[in-house]
Protein backbone atom coordinates (compact mmCIF):
# COMPACT_ATOMS: atom_id res chain seq x y z
CA UNK A 1 0.00 0.00 0.00
CA UNK A 2 2.73 2.42 0.94
CA UNK A 3 4.50 1.63 -2.80
CA UNK A 4 0.99 2.20 -4.12
CA UNK A 5 0.82 5.77 -2.10
CA UNK A 6 4.44 7.00 -3.05
CA UNK A 7 3.89 6.06 -6.68
CA UNK A 8 0.28 8.07 -6.46
CA UNK A 9 2.19 11.39 -6.00
CA UNK A 10 4.96 10.99 -8.95
CA UNK A 11 1.86 10.81 -11.72
CA UNK A 12 1.32 13.77 -14.32
CA UNK A 13 -0.64 16.66 -12.75
CA UNK A 14 -2.28 16.51 -16.47
CA UNK A 15 -5.68 14.71 -17.31
CA UNK A 16 -6.51 10.97 -18.11
CA UNK A 17 -7.74 7.73 -17.62
CA UNK A 18 -5.90 5.61 -14.55
CA UNK A 19 -6.28 2.12 -14.07
CA UNK A 20 -6.12 -0.53 -10.78
CA UNK A 21 -4.92 -3.83 -11.51
CA UNK A 22 -4.83 -6.54 -9.11
CA UNK A 23 -1.60 -9.22 -8.96
CA UNK A 24 -2.13 -10.70 -12.06
CA UNK A 25 -2.01 -7.97 -14.28
CA UNK A 26 -5.84 -7.67 -14.92
CA UNK A 27 -8.03 -4.18 -14.52
CA UNK A 28 -10.12 -4.24 -11.97
CA UNK A 29 -10.93 -0.45 -11.71
CA UNK A 30 -10.91 2.53 -14.36
CA UNK A 31 -11.20 6.36 -13.35
CA UNK A 32 -10.85 9.42 -15.19
CA UNK A 33 -9.49 12.99 -13.99
CA UNK A 34 -8.59 16.20 -14.84
CA UNK A 35 -5.46 16.06 -12.68
CA UNK A 36 -4.12 12.25 -12.57
CA UNK A 37 -1.90 12.68 -9.76
CA UNK A 38 -4.61 15.00 -7.65
CA UNK A 39 -7.15 12.00 -8.69
CA UNK A 40 -5.53 9.30 -7.42
CA UNK A 41 -3.68 10.54 -4.29
CA UNK A 42 -7.46 10.80 -3.13
CA UNK A 43 -8.17 7.48 -2.66
CA UNK A 44 -4.84 7.12 -0.23
CA UNK A 45 -7.04 9.46 2.20
CA UNK A 46 -8.63 8.08 5.43
CA UNK A 47 -12.06 7.17 4.32
CA UNK A 48 -14.75 4.79 5.32
CA UNK A 49 -16.03 3.50 1.70
CA UNK A 50 -15.80 0.66 1.46
CA UNK A 51 -15.69 0.29 -2.16
CA UNK A 52 -12.54 1.92 -2.11
CA UNK A 53 -11.16 0.20 0.74
CA UNK A 54 -11.70 -3.12 -1.28
CA UNK A 55 -10.72 -1.60 -4.40
CA UNK A 56 -7.23 -0.81 -2.82
CA UNK A 57 -7.19 -3.97 -1.23
CA UNK A 58 -6.69 -5.72 -4.68
CA UNK A 59 -4.62 -3.77 -6.12
CA UNK A 60 -1.04 -4.37 -7.25
CA UNK A 61 -0.19 -1.77 -9.68
CA UNK A 62 -1.21 1.22 -10.96
CA UNK A 63 -1.12 2.31 -14.80
CA UNK A 64 -2.37 5.44 -16.66
CA UNK A 65 -3.28 7.33 -20.10
CA UNK A 66 -2.58 10.80 -20.65
CA UNK A 67 -4.59 13.03 -22.70
CA UNK A 68 -4.92 16.54 -23.95
CA UNK A 69 -8.58 17.42 -21.88
CA UNK A 70 -10.80 15.88 -19.62
CA UNK A 71 -13.29 15.63 -22.01
CA UNK A 72 -10.89 13.15 -23.65
CA UNK A 73 -10.30 11.13 -20.61
CA UNK A 74 -14.18 10.84 -20.36
CA UNK A 75 -14.52 9.66 -24.05
CA UNK A 76 -11.55 7.25 -23.21
CA UNK A 77 -12.44 6.06 -20.43
CA UNK A 78 -15.82 5.31 -21.64
CA UNK A 79 -14.25 2.85 -24.51
CA UNK A 80 -11.54 1.24 -22.10
CA UNK A 81 -14.68 0.13 -19.84
CA UNK A 82 -16.45 -1.49 -22.54
CA UNK A 83 -13.58 -3.59 -23.80
CA UNK A 84 -11.82 -4.40 -19.77
CA UNK A 85 -15.32 -5.04 -18.09
CA UNK A 86 -13.70 -4.21 -14.67
CA UNK A 87 -15.48 -5.83 -11.72
CA UNK A 88 -15.66 -2.34 -9.66
CA UNK A 89 -16.99 -0.63 -12.56
CA UNK A 90 -20.78 -0.52 -11.97
CA UNK A 91 -21.22 1.66 -14.35
CA UNK A 92 -20.70 2.01 -18.25
CA UNK A 93 -20.99 -1.67 -18.66
CA UNK A 94 -24.28 -1.67 -20.75
CA UNK A 95 -24.70 -0.58 -24.26
CA UNK A 96 -25.59 3.00 -23.32
CA UNK A 97 -22.83 5.18 -25.30
CA UNK A 98 -21.90 8.92 -25.20
CA UNK A 99 -24.31 10.47 -27.72
CA UNK A 100 -23.97 11.41 -31.65
CA UNK A 101 -25.54 13.64 -34.03
CA UNK A 102 -26.93 11.74 -37.12
CA UNK A 103 -27.54 14.13 -40.22
CA UNK A 104 -29.58 12.10 -43.14
CA UNK A 105 -28.01 12.95 -46.37
CA UNK A 106 -29.10 9.77 -47.88
CA UNK A 107 -32.53 11.51 -47.41
CA UNK A 108 -33.94 13.87 -50.11
CA UNK A 109 -34.78 16.03 -47.44
CA UNK A 110 -32.11 15.35 -44.21
CA UNK A 111 -33.09 16.15 -41.12
CA UNK A 112 -30.82 16.27 -37.75
CA UNK A 113 -31.15 14.40 -34.62
CA UNK A 114 -29.49 12.56 -31.49
CA UNK A 115 -28.34 9.06 -31.73
CA UNK A 116 -26.41 6.80 -29.91
CA UNK A 117 -25.04 4.53 -32.64
CA UNK A 118 -22.83 5.06 -35.84
CA UNK A 119 -23.91 2.43 -38.47
CA UNK A 120 -22.52 2.34 -42.04
CA UNK A 121 -26.16 3.73 -43.52
CA UNK A 122 -24.98 6.92 -45.69
CA UNK A 123 -25.60 9.06 -42.57
CA UNK A 124 -23.39 11.71 -41.73
CA UNK A 125 -22.28 11.50 -37.98
CA UNK A 126 -20.63 14.18 -35.65
CA UNK A 127 -19.63 13.54 -32.21
CA UNK A 128 -19.64 11.97 -29.84
CA UNK A 129 -20.81 14.92 -27.27
CA UNK A 130 -20.36 15.08 -23.41
CA UNK A 131 -22.42 16.40 -21.87
CA UNK A 132 -25.14 15.58 -23.76
CA UNK A 133 -26.82 18.83 -23.56
CA UNK A 134 -23.70 19.74 -26.08
CA UNK A 135 -25.58 17.83 -28.51
CA UNK A 136 -29.39 19.23 -28.20
CA UNK A 137 -27.76 22.87 -27.93
CA UNK A 138 -25.78 22.02 -31.61
CA UNK A 139 -29.10 20.36 -32.58
CA UNK A 140 -31.28 23.57 -31.64
CA UNK A 141 -28.66 25.58 -33.46
CA UNK A 142 -28.71 23.59 -36.58
CA UNK A 143 -32.50 24.21 -36.91
CA UNK A 144 -32.97 27.76 -35.56
CA UNK A 145 -29.93 29.38 -38.12
CA UNK A 146 -30.34 26.63 -41.16
CA UNK A 147 -33.51 25.82 -41.06
CA UNK A 148 -32.98 21.85 -40.58
CA UNK A 149 -36.13 19.73 -39.43
CA UNK A 150 -35.07 17.92 -36.25
CA UNK A 151 -38.36 15.17 -37.12
CA UNK A 152 -37.84 11.81 -38.40
CA UNK A 153 -41.49 12.53 -39.98
CA UNK A 154 -41.39 11.35 -44.11
CA UNK A 155 -41.21 14.01 -46.65
CA UNK A 156 -43.27 14.70 -48.13
CA UNK A 157 -45.24 13.84 -45.57
CA UNK A 158 -49.48 14.15 -45.30
CA UNK A 159 -49.13 17.26 -43.13
CA UNK A 160 -51.62 20.20 -44.49
CA UNK A 161 -49.91 22.38 -42.73
CA UNK A 162 -46.32 22.92 -40.79
CA UNK A 163 -45.99 21.93 -37.01
CA UNK A 164 -45.20 24.45 -33.94
CA UNK A 165 -41.43 24.11 -34.74
CA UNK A 166 -42.01 26.53 -38.22
CA UNK A 167 -44.37 28.81 -36.20
CA UNK A 168 -40.98 29.17 -33.72
CA UNK A 169 -38.39 29.51 -36.53
CA UNK A 170 -37.11 25.74 -35.87
CA UNK A 171 -37.77 24.48 -39.19
CA UNK A 172 -38.30 25.49 -42.91
CA UNK A 173 -41.01 22.99 -42.99
CA UNK A 174 -40.01 21.08 -46.43
CA UNK A 175 -42.97 18.71 -45.15
CA UNK A 176 -45.39 20.81 -46.86
CA UNK A 177 -43.27 22.14 -49.34
CA UNK A 178 -42.80 25.55 -48.16
CA UNK A 179 -38.97 25.40 -49.27
CA UNK A 180 -37.89 23.93 -53.04
CA UNK A 181 -35.04 20.87 -52.29
CA UNK A 182 -31.87 23.18 -53.87
CA UNK A 183 -32.58 25.75 -51.26
CA UNK A 184 -33.02 23.18 -48.54
CA UNK A 185 -29.35 21.43 -49.69
CA UNK A 186 -28.19 24.63 -49.69
CA UNK A 187 -29.23 25.07 -45.97
CA UNK A 188 -27.16 21.65 -45.57
CA UNK A 189 -24.42 22.50 -46.86
CA UNK A 190 -23.89 25.47 -44.66
CA UNK A 191 -25.24 23.38 -41.71
CA UNK A 192 -22.14 20.64 -42.59
CA UNK A 193 -19.72 24.06 -42.43
CA UNK A 194 -21.33 24.73 -39.14
CA UNK A 195 -20.64 21.24 -37.81
CA UNK A 196 -17.42 20.53 -39.05
CA UNK A 197 -16.21 23.39 -37.00
CA UNK A 198 -15.94 26.02 -39.71
CA UNK A 199 -17.49 28.41 -37.54
CA UNK A 200 -15.24 31.56 -37.86
CA UNK A 201 -18.34 33.88 -39.41
CA UNK A 202 -21.18 32.90 -37.14
CA UNK A 203 -19.07 33.44 -34.01
CA UNK A 204 -18.47 36.75 -34.87
CA UNK A 205 -21.92 37.38 -35.69
CA UNK A 206 -23.05 35.78 -32.02
CA UNK A 207 -20.22 37.76 -30.59
CA UNK A 208 -21.81 40.81 -31.91
CA UNK A 209 -25.34 39.86 -30.12
CA UNK A 210 -23.92 38.98 -26.93
CA UNK A 211 -22.35 42.36 -26.65
CA UNK A 212 -25.45 44.22 -27.98
CA UNK A 213 -27.41 42.30 -25.47
CA UNK A 214 -24.77 42.93 -22.43
CA UNK A 215 -25.26 46.79 -23.12
CA UNK A 216 -28.64 47.24 -23.29
CA UNK A 217 -28.59 44.73 -20.13
CA UNK A 218 -30.38 42.16 -21.60
CA UNK A 219 -28.55 39.89 -19.60
CA UNK A 220 -30.18 36.86 -19.66
CA UNK A 221 -30.43 36.88 -23.65
CA UNK A 222 -26.50 38.22 -23.58
CA UNK A 223 -25.55 34.43 -21.42
CA UNK A 224 -27.79 32.77 -24.39
CA UNK A 225 -25.66 33.92 -27.23
CA UNK A 226 -22.55 33.27 -24.53
CA UNK A 227 -23.69 29.42 -24.05
CA UNK A 228 -24.50 29.07 -27.94
CA UNK A 229 -20.89 30.89 -28.91
CA UNK A 230 -19.12 27.75 -26.31
CA UNK A 231 -21.20 25.17 -27.44
CA UNK A 232 -19.78 25.98 -31.31
CA UNK A 233 -16.30 26.46 -29.47
CA UNK A 234 -16.46 22.89 -28.15
CA UNK A 235 -18.41 21.46 -31.53
CA UNK A 236 -14.90 23.00 -32.90
CA UNK A 237 -12.58 20.90 -30.17
CA UNK A 238 -13.08 17.09 -31.60
CA UNK A 239 -12.13 14.39 -29.77
CA UNK A 240 -8.73 12.43 -31.17
CA UNK A 241 -9.74 8.45 -29.49
CA UNK A 242 -13.05 8.43 -31.24
CA UNK A 243 -13.84 8.66 -35.04
CA UNK A 244 -16.96 8.76 -36.57
CA UNK A 245 -15.43 7.11 -39.87
CA UNK A 246 -15.45 3.86 -38.69
CA UNK A 247 -11.82 3.60 -39.08
CA UNK A 248 -9.68 0.77 -37.87
CA UNK A 249 -5.68 2.36 -36.72
CA UNK A 250 -3.36 1.18 -35.29
CA UNK A 251 -1.35 4.11 -34.15
CA UNK A 252 2.02 4.08 -32.84
CA UNK A 253 3.97 6.48 -30.53
CA UNK A 254 8.05 5.84 -30.24
CA UNK A 255 10.63 8.03 -27.69
CA UNK A 256 14.19 6.83 -27.02
CA UNK A 257 17.09 7.98 -24.90
CA UNK A 258 20.38 6.56 -25.49
CA UNK A 259 19.78 2.56 -25.12
CA UNK A 260 16.20 3.19 -23.26
CA UNK A 261 13.67 2.79 -25.71
CA UNK A 262 9.88 3.33 -24.87
CA UNK A 263 7.02 2.35 -27.32
CA UNK A 264 3.18 3.09 -27.22
CA UNK A 265 0.63 1.76 -29.15
CA UNK A 266 -3.31 2.49 -29.40
CA UNK A 267 -5.64 0.39 -30.71
CA UNK A 268 -8.80 2.15 -32.65
CA UNK A 269 -11.35 -0.53 -33.94
CA UNK A 270 -14.93 0.87 -35.55
CA UNK A 271 -13.60 4.57 -34.99
CA UNK A 272 -12.80 4.07 -30.96
CA UNK A 273 -9.40 3.47 -29.25
CA UNK A 274 -10.23 0.30 -27.19
CA UNK A 275 -7.02 -0.78 -26.47
CA UNK A 276 -3.22 0.17 -25.87
CA UNK A 277 -0.04 -1.30 -25.64
CA UNK A 278 2.98 -0.47 -24.02
CA UNK A 279 6.48 -1.37 -24.11
CA UNK A 280 9.85 -0.43 -22.71
CA UNK A 281 13.50 -2.56 -22.99
CA UNK A 282 16.86 -1.12 -23.35
CA UNK A 283 19.22 -2.41 -26.42
CA UNK A 284 22.26 -3.93 -25.47
CA UNK A 285 24.00 -2.28 -28.58
CA UNK A 286 23.84 0.95 -30.98
CA UNK A 287 20.76 0.12 -33.03
CA UNK A 288 18.96 2.71 -35.43
CA UNK A 289 15.37 3.81 -34.46
CA UNK A 290 14.04 2.71 -37.86
CA UNK A 291 15.62 -0.57 -37.12
CA UNK A 292 14.10 -1.02 -33.34
CA UNK A 293 11.01 0.18 -35.00
CA UNK A 294 11.05 -2.36 -37.65
CA UNK A 295 11.86 -4.93 -35.08
CA UNK A 296 8.60 -4.19 -32.99
CA UNK A 297 6.21 -4.08 -36.20
CA UNK A 298 7.56 -7.69 -37.21
CA UNK A 299 7.13 -8.97 -33.73
CA UNK A 300 3.41 -7.44 -33.11
CA UNK A 301 1.78 -8.60 -36.27
CA UNK A 302 3.60 -12.07 -36.47
CA UNK A 303 0.56 -13.54 -33.94
CA UNK A 304 -1.50 -10.62 -34.23
CA UNK A 305 -5.43 -11.80 -35.44
CA UNK A 306 -7.38 -8.59 -35.41
CA UNK A 307 -5.58 -6.71 -38.02
CA UNK A 308 -6.13 -2.82 -38.95
CA UNK A 309 -6.61 -0.98 -42.68
CA UNK A 310 -4.09 1.50 -41.89
CA UNK A 311 -1.07 1.51 -39.06
CA UNK A 312 0.04 4.87 -37.97
CA UNK A 313 3.70 5.64 -37.31
CA UNK A 314 5.99 8.38 -36.41
CA UNK A 315 8.64 7.39 -39.18
CA UNK A 316 9.28 5.31 -41.81
CA UNK A 317 10.73 1.63 -40.33
CA UNK A 318 13.20 -0.10 -42.17
CA UNK A 319 12.22 -2.35 -44.69
CA UNK A 320 8.95 -0.91 -44.64
CA UNK A 321 7.65 -2.44 -48.09
CA UNK A 322 8.65 -5.89 -46.69
CA UNK A 323 6.40 -5.39 -43.80
CA UNK A 324 3.69 -3.82 -45.25
CA UNK A 325 3.71 -7.14 -48.01
CA UNK A 326 3.66 -9.32 -44.70
CA UNK A 327 0.68 -7.57 -42.71
CA UNK A 328 -1.17 -7.22 -45.97
CA UNK A 329 -1.13 -11.11 -46.98
CA UNK A 330 -1.65 -11.71 -42.44
CA UNK A 331 -5.08 -9.77 -43.05
CA UNK A 332 -5.73 -10.67 -46.97
CA UNK A 333 -6.01 -7.28 -47.88
CA UNK A 334 -4.26 -4.20 -48.38
CA UNK A 335 -3.22 -2.67 -45.50
CA UNK A 336 -1.53 1.18 -45.27
CA UNK A 337 1.21 1.99 -43.45
CA UNK A 338 1.41 6.11 -43.19
CA UNK A 339 3.87 8.52 -41.66
CA UNK A 340 1.48 11.20 -40.88
CA UNK A 341 2.65 15.37 -41.40
CA UNK A 342 -0.50 17.03 -40.67
CA UNK A 343 -4.14 16.51 -39.84
CA UNK A 344 -5.87 14.49 -37.31
CA UNK A 345 -3.76 10.78 -37.49
CA UNK A 346 -0.72 13.37 -37.38
CA UNK A 347 -2.08 14.47 -33.91
CA UNK A 348 -3.39 10.59 -33.51
CA UNK A 349 0.85 9.76 -33.42
CA UNK A 350 1.57 12.56 -31.59
CA UNK A 351 -0.77 11.47 -28.69
CA UNK A 352 0.74 7.97 -28.82
CA UNK A 353 4.24 9.21 -28.46
CA UNK A 354 3.91 11.80 -25.92
CA UNK A 355 2.69 8.46 -23.93
CA UNK A 356 5.52 6.60 -25.39
CA UNK A 357 7.81 9.48 -23.61
CA UNK A 358 6.26 9.60 -20.26
CA UNK A 359 6.73 5.79 -20.05
CA UNK A 360 10.28 6.19 -20.94
CA UNK A 361 10.36 8.64 -18.09
CA UNK A 362 8.44 6.77 -15.69
CA UNK A 363 10.80 3.55 -16.63
CA UNK A 364 13.92 5.80 -16.28
CA UNK A 365 13.23 6.96 -12.76
CA UNK A 366 12.85 3.36 -12.06
CA UNK A 367 15.92 2.36 -13.62
CA UNK A 368 18.20 5.45 -11.70
CA UNK A 369 18.92 3.37 -8.68
CA UNK A 370 19.90 -0.10 -10.69
CA UNK A 371 22.27 2.00 -12.74
CA UNK A 372 24.09 3.50 -10.34
CA UNK A 373 24.13 0.00 -7.78
CA UNK A 374 25.70 -1.33 -11.26
CA UNK A 375 28.32 1.20 -11.71
CA UNK A 376 29.35 1.16 -7.55
CA UNK A 377 30.05 -3.07 -7.32
CA UNK A 378 30.96 -3.14 -10.98
CA UNK A 379 28.16 -5.58 -12.29
CA UNK A 380 28.16 -7.08 -15.26
CA UNK A 381 24.23 -5.48 -16.15
CA UNK A 382 21.78 -3.76 -14.24
CA UNK A 383 20.23 -6.17 -11.52
CA UNK A 384 16.73 -6.24 -12.65
CA UNK A 385 16.35 -9.19 -9.98
CA UNK A 386 17.51 -8.85 -6.40
CA UNK A 387 17.00 -11.34 -3.88
CA UNK A 388 17.01 -10.05 -0.13
CA UNK A 389 17.04 -12.36 3.05
CA UNK A 390 16.69 -11.49 7.01
CA UNK A 391 16.48 -13.64 10.05
CA UNK A 392 13.99 -12.97 13.41
CA UNK A 393 13.87 -14.59 16.64
CA UNK A 394 13.85 -13.63 20.27
CA UNK A 395 15.69 -15.18 22.10
CA UNK A 396 16.42 -17.99 19.58
CA UNK A 397 12.82 -19.37 20.04
CA UNK A 398 10.77 -19.55 16.75
CA UNK A 399 13.80 -18.46 14.57
CA UNK A 400 12.42 -17.51 10.94
CA UNK A 401 13.78 -16.35 8.09
CA UNK A 402 12.30 -14.37 5.35
CA UNK A 403 13.14 -13.86 1.58
CA UNK A 404 11.74 -10.84 -0.81
CA UNK A 405 12.01 -10.18 -4.17
CA UNK A 406 12.79 -7.15 -6.20
CA UNK A 407 11.85 -6.70 -9.99
CA UNK A 408 13.17 -3.52 -11.60
CA UNK A 409 13.00 -1.39 -8.52
CA UNK A 410 9.55 -2.91 -7.50
CA UNK A 411 8.34 -5.81 -4.98
CA UNK A 412 7.35 -9.18 -6.50
CA UNK A 413 5.32 -10.27 -3.78
CA UNK A 414 4.31 -13.63 -5.26
CA UNK A 415 7.75 -14.97 -5.33
CA UNK A 416 8.32 -13.91 -1.54
CA UNK A 417 9.04 -17.18 0.76
CA UNK A 418 9.17 -17.94 4.67
CA UNK A 419 11.93 -19.80 5.84
CA UNK A 420 11.35 -22.24 9.39
CA UNK A 421 14.96 -22.62 11.04
CA UNK A 422 15.13 -26.15 10.98
CA UNK A 423 19.10 -27.08 12.35
CA UNK A 424 20.32 -24.17 14.44
CA UNK A 425 19.22 -23.97 17.69
CA UNK A 426 19.46 -20.97 19.88
CA UNK A 427 20.09 -17.06 18.66
CA UNK A 428 22.26 -17.37 16.31
CA UNK A 429 21.55 -15.06 13.20
CA UNK A 430 24.56 -15.49 10.89
CA UNK A 431 24.21 -19.27 11.23
CA UNK A 432 20.62 -18.76 10.24
CA UNK A 433 20.95 -16.83 7.20
CA UNK A 434 23.15 -19.70 6.24
CA UNK A 435 20.82 -22.03 6.52
CA UNK A 436 18.19 -19.93 4.31
CA UNK A 437 20.50 -19.23 2.31
CA UNK A 438 21.82 -22.49 1.25
CA UNK A 439 18.02 -23.93 0.99
CA UNK A 440 16.81 -21.44 -1.37
CA UNK A 441 19.71 -21.39 -3.96
CA UNK A 442 19.99 -25.41 -3.65
CA UNK A 443 15.77 -25.41 -4.92
CA UNK A 444 17.00 -23.08 -7.64
CA UNK A 445 19.66 -25.73 -8.64
CA UNK A 446 17.55 -28.63 -8.50
CA UNK A 447 14.41 -26.75 -10.29
CA UNK A 448 17.28 -24.92 -12.81
CA UNK A 449 15.67 -21.68 -12.10
CA UNK A 450 17.22 -18.08 -12.90
CA UNK A 451 19.08 -17.31 -10.19
CA UNK A 452 18.97 -13.72 -9.30
CA UNK A 453 21.45 -10.59 -10.31
CA UNK A 454 21.90 -9.67 -6.56
CA UNK A 455 21.49 -10.85 -3.36
CA UNK A 456 21.32 -8.31 -0.46
CA UNK A 457 21.24 -9.56 3.49
CA UNK A 458 20.38 -7.28 5.95
CA UNK A 459 23.55 -7.21 8.46
CA UNK A 460 27.22 -6.39 8.56
CA UNK A 461 30.19 -8.47 7.59
CA UNK A 462 29.29 -11.57 9.14
CA UNK A 463 26.22 -12.09 7.37
CA UNK A 464 27.88 -11.35 4.36
CA UNK A 465 30.59 -13.74 4.86
CA UNK A 466 27.83 -16.30 5.94
CA UNK A 467 25.78 -15.65 2.82
CA UNK A 468 29.36 -15.99 0.57
CA UNK A 469 30.03 -19.41 2.37
CA UNK A 470 27.15 -20.93 1.45
CA UNK A 471 26.70 -20.36 -1.94
CA UNK A 472 30.55 -21.34 -2.31
CA UNK A 473 29.34 -24.43 -1.11
CA UNK A 474 26.79 -24.85 -3.68
CA UNK A 475 29.22 -23.81 -6.43
CA UNK A 476 27.57 -20.57 -6.84
CA UNK A 477 30.30 -18.33 -5.28
CA UNK A 478 30.27 -16.16 -8.41
CA UNK A 479 26.72 -14.76 -7.60
CA UNK A 480 27.22 -11.08 -6.11
CA UNK A 481 26.32 -10.33 -3.12
CA UNK A 482 26.15 -7.72 -0.12
CA UNK A 483 24.68 -6.26 2.92
CA UNK A 484 23.68 -3.47 4.54
CA UNK A 485 24.27 -2.77 8.49
CA UNK A 486 21.18 -1.46 10.17
CA UNK A 487 22.73 1.46 12.17
CA UNK A 488 25.04 3.08 10.04
CA UNK A 489 23.46 1.78 6.35
CA UNK A 490 26.59 1.00 5.61
CA UNK A 491 27.07 -1.08 2.55
CA UNK A 492 29.42 -4.29 2.72
CA UNK A 493 30.72 -6.31 -0.82
CA UNK A 494 33.15 -9.32 -1.04
CA UNK A 495 35.82 -5.95 -2.70
CA UNK A 496 34.59 -3.27 -0.12
CA UNK A 497 36.23 -5.07 3.47
CA UNK A 498 35.53 -1.27 5.00
CA UNK A 499 32.32 -0.71 3.56
CA UNK A 500 30.62 1.70 1.48
CA UNK A 501 28.71 5.03 2.87
CA UNK A 502 26.24 6.64 -0.19
CA UNK A 503 24.58 9.80 0.55
CA UNK A 504 21.31 9.55 2.34
CA UNK A 505 19.81 11.06 -1.01
CA UNK A 506 21.47 8.29 -3.35
CA UNK A 507 18.66 6.11 -4.92
CA UNK A 508 20.89 2.86 -4.91
CA UNK A 509 21.10 3.38 -0.82
CA UNK A 510 17.16 4.30 -0.50
CA UNK A 511 16.35 0.92 -2.78
CA UNK A 512 18.45 -1.26 -0.34
CA UNK A 513 16.59 0.38 2.71
CA UNK A 514 13.82 -0.58 0.75
CA UNK A 515 14.49 -4.11 0.57
CA UNK A 516 16.25 -4.21 3.62
CA UNK A 517 13.26 -3.05 5.47
CA UNK A 518 10.28 -4.81 3.29
CA UNK A 519 12.95 -8.47 3.86
CA UNK A 520 12.61 -7.55 8.27
CA UNK A 521 8.97 -6.61 7.94
CA UNK A 522 8.17 -9.91 6.24
CA UNK A 523 10.35 -12.09 8.75
CA UNK A 524 8.76 -10.33 11.91
CA UNK A 525 5.44 -10.94 10.68
CA UNK A 526 6.20 -14.88 10.00
CA UNK A 527 7.93 -14.66 13.61
CA UNK A 528 5.24 -12.88 15.47
CA UNK A 529 2.51 -15.55 13.48
CA UNK A 530 4.69 -18.53 14.80
CA UNK A 531 4.97 -17.70 18.23
CA UNK A 532 0.80 -16.78 18.19
CA UNK A 533 0.54 -20.35 16.98
CA UNK A 534 3.16 -21.80 19.53
CA UNK A 535 1.21 -20.09 22.13
CA UNK A 536 -2.47 -21.04 20.97
CA UNK A 537 -0.61 -24.41 20.94
CA UNK A 538 0.48 -24.64 24.50
CA UNK A 539 -2.96 -23.60 25.77
CA UNK A 540 -4.71 -26.86 24.32
CA UNK A 541 -2.19 -28.81 26.04
CA UNK A 542 -3.41 -30.72 29.12
CA UNK A 543 -7.17 -30.70 28.39
CA UNK A 544 -8.84 -33.91 28.88
CA UNK A 545 -9.71 -35.86 26.06
CA UNK A 546 -7.33 -33.58 23.46
CA UNK A 547 -4.55 -35.80 22.38
CA UNK A 548 -2.09 -34.86 19.31
CA UNK A 549 -4.33 -35.81 16.59
CA UNK A 550 -7.47 -33.97 17.50
CA UNK A 551 -5.59 -31.25 18.66
CA UNK A 552 -3.86 -31.40 15.14
CA UNK A 553 -7.48 -31.61 13.37
CA UNK A 554 -8.43 -28.77 15.65
CA UNK A 555 -5.10 -26.49 14.54
CA UNK A 556 -5.88 -27.48 11.38
CA UNK A 557 -9.17 -25.69 11.30
CA UNK A 558 -8.96 -22.77 13.35
CA UNK A 559 -6.04 -20.10 13.49
CA UNK A 560 -6.58 -19.05 16.81
CA UNK A 561 -8.26 -19.09 20.26
CA UNK A 562 -10.67 -16.13 19.26
CA UNK A 563 -12.19 -18.32 15.89
CA UNK A 564 -12.73 -21.62 18.48
CA UNK A 565 -14.53 -19.39 20.73
CA UNK A 566 -16.53 -18.21 18.25
CA UNK A 567 -17.03 -21.58 16.33
CA UNK A 568 -20.44 -22.96 17.28
CA UNK A 569 -20.12 -26.47 19.71
CA UNK A 570 -22.10 -28.85 17.73
CA UNK A 571 -18.71 -27.55 14.73
CA UNK A 572 -16.08 -28.30 17.22
CA UNK A 573 -17.79 -32.01 18.40
CA UNK A 574 -17.39 -33.05 15.20
CA UNK A 575 -13.36 -32.59 14.99
CA UNK A 576 -12.64 -33.86 18.38
CA UNK A 577 -15.96 -35.31 19.90
CA UNK A 578 -18.55 -34.19 22.37
CA UNK A 579 -16.26 -34.90 25.42
CA UNK A 580 -13.63 -33.11 24.82
CA UNK A 581 -15.96 -30.28 22.95
CA UNK A 582 -17.35 -30.08 26.73
CA UNK A 583 -13.59 -29.80 28.34
CA UNK A 584 -11.95 -27.51 25.88
CA UNK A 585 -15.12 -25.23 25.70
CA UNK A 586 -14.72 -24.91 29.93
CA UNK A 587 -10.94 -24.42 29.39
CA UNK A 588 -12.07 -21.77 27.65
CA UNK A 589 -14.21 -19.80 29.94
CA UNK A 590 -11.84 -19.94 32.75
CA UNK A 591 -8.70 -18.10 30.61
Amino acid sequence: MSDLKSDSKNLPNRPGIYFFKDKGGEVIYIGKARSLKDRVKSYFLPTSDAKIKKILSETEEIDFILTDSAKEAAFLENNFIRQHQPKFNLRLKDDKSFPYLKLTLQEKFPAIYLTRRVEEDGAKYFGPFSPARQARNTIHLSAKYFGVRTCQESVPGKRKRPCLDYDLKLCSAPCVEYISESDYRKSIKNVLLFLEGKTEKLLKILKKKMQEAAAHQEFEQAAHWRDIIRTIEEIKAKPKLISVGMENKDIFGYSRENKNVALYVFFMRKGKVIESEDIFFQEKKDIADKEILSNYLKKLYKHRKNMPDKILLPFAPEEKDRILKKVSNLRGEKIEIIVPRKGKNKKLVDFASSNAEILLRKKYEGLAPLIEIKKIFNLKSIPERIEGFDISNIGGEESVGSLVVFENGRPQKNDYRKYKIKTVAGPNDVASLQEVIRRRYKRILEEKKDFPDLILVDGGKGQLNAARGALEELGVGNLPVVSLAKKEEIIFAPDRKKGISLERTSPALKLFQNIRDEAHRFAISFHRLRREKRSFESRLDNIPGLGKKRKAALLDKYKDLKEIKKAAPEDLAKIIGTKATQALISELNNL
